[in-house]
């Protein structure tokens, strides 16, 4: 496992999905824990941790999460047509939870450590048929990653992740491409769920 050495504080919100790296993802943020979290953020200009629950909901009592978690940055927010707040964030830096405290609002603060950006590397030549699949479904189905360019799709870190983001995984599938370091340990994962 490759961690950097920069570890911090970062407040969790636990969800049934995983959030990748690259990818967007819509919330409606209506409980009170969350709304501090948000304006924290706001005022810190920040993110927080998005983890996989284990164990647990989405709303009420703290939930159980996964060890391994992404960065959520705040791209856009509004309010919906029933007043709660919306947000539009977008996965960013990986890591691993140390410790969790829970504060009196039962908002989870996570002692993290930033796992390694990915490495700069091409697409190896037996994870080629993973670049044609994805260009199939972006230009099948276009979506905000339609119009990459065109060298993107040799980046095997790139194209890891909008393929985890893309295919209709399983959480717990998803979970794992999330805690494997090397983009060419993703793609053989990749290759075996295809299989």
């Amino acid at each position: 496992m490759s961690i950097a050495a920069d570890a911090e504080s970062l407040g969790l919100f636990p969800l049934h999905t995983v959030l990748v790296p690259g990818a967007s993802l819509s919330l409606r943020v209506f409980e009170p824990r969350y709304l501090d979290l948000v304006r924290e953020c706001g005022r810190r200009g920040r993110g927080f941790g998005v983890c996989l629950i284990l164990d647990g909901e989405e709303v009420g009592a703290p939930a159980s999460a996964a060890a391994f978690g992404t960065e959520a940055v705040i791209e856009d927010f509004g309010a919906s047509s029933d007043g709660l707040l919306t947000l539009r964030v977008r996965g960013a830096r990986r890591f691993h939870v140390r410790r969790v405290r829970v504060r009196d609002n039962g908002l989870q603060m996570a002692d993290v450590e930033w796992c390694a950006p990915d490495p700069e590397q091409p697409v190896r030549p037996e994870h080629g048929l993973l670049s044609v699949l994805l260009q199939q479904l972006l230009d099948r189905f276009g979506g905000e990653h339609a119009k990459a360019p065109q060298a993107q799709l040799d980046d095997a870190a790139w194209v890891g992740w909008r393929l985890a983001e893309l295919l209709p995984l399983q959480h717990a599938e998803r979970q794992a491409l999330l805690q494997l370091d090397e983009p060419e340990r993703r793609m053989d994962r990749l290759l075996t769920l295809l299989r």
